[in-house]
């Protein structure tokens, strides 16, 4: 196939990237997508001869924005700003290449066991959030759930609560992948940080209008008792008494390894798209390793959390975990690209 770098739409603002309050209005957009299309000569995705798979992770206001509860800053201090602006012109100028997006959500309610509101210390109190719960704290009752939890989430049986929440830790540490970690309050259900920064569901709208292509989500990390940073599964699947605590989204994993290329952006790098990859280099190792050349990240559309302490520090700066992770993709056959690179440049695409 000939890939074909577009033009920016007209109405695009780069300023959009940036900005809380901007919305986009489907209407107007439908009606200017019309008119981009038979400009361009912009054909179905359903026409499309190759499959390239766009899965945008997390693009949510509470990560993307400098307003939002968990923003992505990076050591940078714009890094998720920086990135959606570039993520969002890729889009445009990659449009009539582009034959599907999916983006993901991070969906927390209230009660998280990876939020203060589930946890009290000695003195009864729910503590800091960017800190770390090892199973040696739980176990020596340095912290325990919430009673309150208890009463909606096992039915008052705060026995069972506590050998769960020791279980998940333990096997959080056994398995190596991360440790429990507190975080503020973010994508709440019902809030605004939930929704997609406004710049990103723009673009993503204008590709489903311009190309009829429909636009697909996938939530993940409602369960008041696991960690979700992957959308293809939960950190642990197993509860203390063997029941399941969660499933793989095996019809996503099928979904994205179905795909002619499989393009990857944005937050966090040193978490949700790290453990995503993380998951999917694993399905592919376990198939066939080949798969993997037909996986792209663009490594300039992400940042790591790095969460400033106010006097030039950081209070926590996962930097080094990303670049990690990048180095372990890389070296399991996955593409690290750039925005700014032609379609035409990337490794594996140059001949079609």
């Amino acid at each position: 196939m000939r890939f074909r770098d577009l033009p920016l739409p007209s109405f695009y603002d780069p300023h959009s990237c940036g900005r809380w309050s901007y919305r986009p209005d489907p209407q107007a957009l439908l009606a200017q997508a019309s008119r981009y299309r038979e400009e361009h000569a912009v054909l179905p995705s359903g026409e499309d001869a190759f499959d390239l798979h766009l899965l945008l992770i997390d693009e949510q206001k509470d990560f993307c924005l400098p307003e939002g509860a968990l923003f992505v800053a990076g050591r940078s201090g714009s890094g998720a700003v920086d990135d959606t602006r570039r993520l969002v012109e890729w889009i445009y100028r990659n449009l009539s290449s582009v034959t599907r997006i999916t983006a993901t959500l991070d969906t927390h309610l209230a009660y998280q066991i990876f939020f203060s509101s589930f946890w009290i210390d000695r003195d009864g109190r729910p503590p800091e959030p960017h800190r770390v719960v090892t199973a040696a704290q739980v176990r020596e009752g340095e912290l325990r759930p919430n009673p309150a939890v208890a009463a909606w989430l096992s039915r008052g049986d705060l026995g069972w609560l506590a050998a769960e929440v020791l279980h998940y830790c333990e096997s959080l540490e056994r398995d190596g992948r991360y440790q429990l970690y507190l975080w503020p309050p973010h994508c709440l259900v019902g809030g605004e940080g939930h929704t997609l920064v406004g710049a990103v569901q723009e673009a993503r709208l204008f590709h489903a209008y311009v190309r009829g292509a429909q636009s697909f989500t996938e939530e993940k990390g409602s369960h008041p008792l696991s960690e979700n940073y992957s959308v293809l599964r939960p950190e642990v699947l197993v509860r203390h008494d063997r029941k399941p605590l969660g499933e793989k989204n095996v019809r996503l994993v099928e979904s994205l390894l179905g795909s002619g290329a499989l393009v990857v952006a944005g937050q966090a790098s040193s978490h949700c798209v790290k453990s995503t990859v993380e998951d999917l280099v694993a399905e592919i190792e376990a198939r066939d390793p080949r798969i993997a050349s037909r996986v792209y990240l663009l490594v300039d559309c992400m940042s790591p959390v790095a969460v400033p302490d106010g006097q030039g520090g950081f209070v926590a700066d996962f930097t080094g975990e990303a670049e990690r992770a990048l180095r372990s993709f890389a070296r399991a056959g996955v593409h690290l690209v750039h925005s700014s690179e032609p379609l035409q440049a990337w490794p594996g695409l140059g001949g079609r």
